[in-house]
């Protein structure tokens, strides 16, 4: 089944009772985006709603809400898609695979998207608000789109081969935007907007943006696929849809996909930058407000029976799971290639995907020494943090195939246990300081700035981890040591209160009163707000763990010690509490909350459902 547009694919659900419709008015205002994220967490189908207050336009949600889905509405490219990559990751393979050429060159051919002069899509004009409204956390700053797909061209080199499709953020009302001609537009850093962007400054130009929502659905897949710098988005859209996309192209204008369902026109003003935010984002905290760049809107088009499709965020797993997901089967071939040395990564969703990346590769460079130690790994983990999306990272923690074969970073009980088994905290930590890290994360030193480390762990264990919490001496503050995996403690400790880019005196006290303790069993020691609560789960514990510090400033070790400027300890102690400086986490409405729980009762729309 080739979807060239939404209704396609909206149809093909519902015939596959993939799709429920909820045909009573919802709201919105955190009414339909609490539904959404009820519905994926039971794991239910795709949504569309038939009555929002407040616009003429249904939406439709959790389209992509399991990866089962996912995969069925790409049935019938996906086999030539995993082709294609299998003949980048290994082309001297292909060549003894006939049968997979006639695939390929279709592939190939479908990349190109086709210049069209018309199409439904220029139907109808609307305004910015009379777009449906989603606010999906009460703190947000405005009504957002929130599967927007944004398209720049190079103003050097316009076209197709230099354009960039990206999902960033849209406010569509809210802060200081002008009603109908100004929405907001949050791109992060290591995006291909960006180079546009600089172009168009650099030139002294505004830089013409159309904003597609809806339309083909591997065009979202596509807007957040990680391809290589100079790849165009839209050549995998159409290999990944199974035809060549229909653009129109009017004279002095960006293209504009034929079958979208909705585009906003517009530009940047190269010299005009206006608060953003604040937003609930992926990481589970609001991301707060900052100044990012305004499109002025010159025109909303929208096709007839246009729907408008959206997701929500916060703490993972959400929708946007699925996407890592699907697109990690598809890549996990091409990781040797990219990245050599390595043989598997997993940006780990469940701390919120940048926060903590888990790398297998190779540790080669002595094999005749007597004992195997970290130095390829360095090499591969310097790489990962060096390209693509990987290189926002702040945790990297590396370990060597060669001591244990068949070892998976994707099994992160059995992948931490290595790890710490191995680790030599006096050599195997490697900090970077000062440097970019994710826009989303604010516990670094300040916007786009934090640092990163690696662990690097090889050769034989080098301690037996404990499994029991010991009884330990803790200062004023620190209490409930408890057990959470072999060696790894999780305390809990007094509320911060101190500015960014400083250490917090009570760490150090803590790391004092620690020495002498027997804590060889645990290399790893967390201090959290709640350690009850961290200890409930791993996912519990990496999402606290990893979002809630930054390596330089919350790393703290008993025997502690710096040398020639390299740092080391006995036991690694991260301060994971929430910061004074930090965002607010996502807390959901209780009222709304019951709202959702009354649709779920019988007779409702969602009953046998959640």
């Amino acid at each position: 089944m080739i979807h060239r547009n939404l209704k396609s694919c909206l149809d093909d659900l519902e015939r596959a009772k993939q799709l429920v419709r909820i045909d009573i008015q919802v709201d919105p205002y955190l009414e339909v985006g609490a539904i959404q994220r009820r519905v994926f967490q039971a794991g239910g189908p795709a949504l569309l709603f038939t009555n929002v207050k407040g616009t003429k336009f249904p939406m439709a949600a959790n389209i992509f809400g399991t990866l089962d889905r996912t995969k069925f509405i790409f049935r019938s490219t996906l086999r030539r898609v995993e082709a294609i990559l299998s003949a980048k990751a290994d082309p001297a393979g292909v060549l003894k695979k006939p049968k997979l050429w006639p695939g390929l060159a279709l592939g190939g051919w479908h990349t190109l998207p086709k210049t069209v002069t018309g199409g439904p899509i220029l139907a109808h004009t609307t305004t910015i608000s009379e777009l449906p409204q989603l606010v999906s956390w009460p703190k947000d700053g405005g009504a957002y789109v929130t599967l927007p797909l944004v398209y720049s061209e190079s103003p050097s080199k316009p076209g197709h081969m230099g354009s960039n499709l990206g999902m960033y953020r849209i406010q569509l009302s809210g802060n200081e935007f002008e009603k109908d001609r100004e929405v907001g537009l949050h791109y992060q850093i290591h995006r291909g907007i960006g180079y546009h962007h600089a172009e168009a400054i650099a030139r002294g130009e505004t830089l013409p943006v159309n904003v597609f929502v809806g339309g083909p659905p591997a065009m979202t897949l596509a807007a957040i696929m990680p391809l290589p710098e100079g790849i165009a988005e839209m050549l995998f859209a159409g290999a990944l849809g199974g035809h060549r996309v229909p653009m129109i192209r009017r004279p002095g204008e960006l293209p504009i996909p034929a079958e979208a369902d909705f585009c906003i026109r517009g530009y940047i003003d190269p010299h005009v930058q206006k608060p953003e935010g604040p937003f609930g984002d992926h990481l589970g905290y609001y991301s707060l407000a900052h100044d990012f760049p305004v499109m002025r809107v010159s025109e909303v088009l929208h096709r007839e029976g246009a729907v408008w499709p959206f997701t929500t965020v916060g703490r993972p797993p959400q929708e946007d799971t699925m996407f890592g997901a699907f697109i990690h089967e598809l890549t996990a071939e091409l990781v040797p290639q990219v990245f050599g040395g390595v043989h598997e990564v997993h940006a780990v969703d469940a701390a919120g995907v940048h926060p903590l990346l888990l790398a297998v590769g190779s540790e080669r460079y002595v094999p005749y020494a007597g004992e195997r130690q970290p130095q390829e790994l360095i090499t591969n983990g310097l790489s990962l943090l060096g390209t693509t999306q990987t290189s926002l990272s702040k945790y990297v923690i590396i370990a060597a195939r060669e001591d244990k074969p068949g070892l998976s970073c994707h099994h992160i009980p059995e992948f931490f246990r290595h790890v710490l088994e191995r680790l030599d905290l006096s050599r195997d930590l490697h900090f970077i300081t000062r440097t970019t890290m994710d826009t989303l994360d604010y516990s670094g030193i300040s916007l786009n700035q934090g640092s990163k480390v690696l662990w690097t762990a090889a050769g034989n264990p080098k301690r037996v981890l404990s499994t029991a919490a010991p009884a330990l001496s803790l200062p004023e503050g620190f209490s409930n040591p408890r057990f959470f995996a072999p060696g790894v403690l999780v305390l809990s400790g007094p509320a911060h209160a101190h500015p960014r880019d400083t250490h917090d005196p009570a760490m150090e006290r803590l790391c004092q009163a620690l020495q002498g303790n027997a804590l060889d069993g645990f290399p790893l020691i967390v201090v959290a707000d709640d350690a009850d609560f961290t200890v409930q789960s791993w996912d519990n514990f990496l999402w606290v763990t990893f979002t809630r510090s930054d390596p330089a400033t919350d790393t703290y070790g008993v025997n502690g010690f710096t040398h020639c400027k390299h740092w080391g300890c006995t036991s690694m102690v991260v301060d994971a509490r929430l910061k004074t400086y930090h965002a607010p986490a996502l807390v959901n409405v209780a009222e709304i909350e019951k709202r959702v729980d009354e649709l779920a009762l019988p007779g409702g729309p969602l009953y046998g459902i959640l």
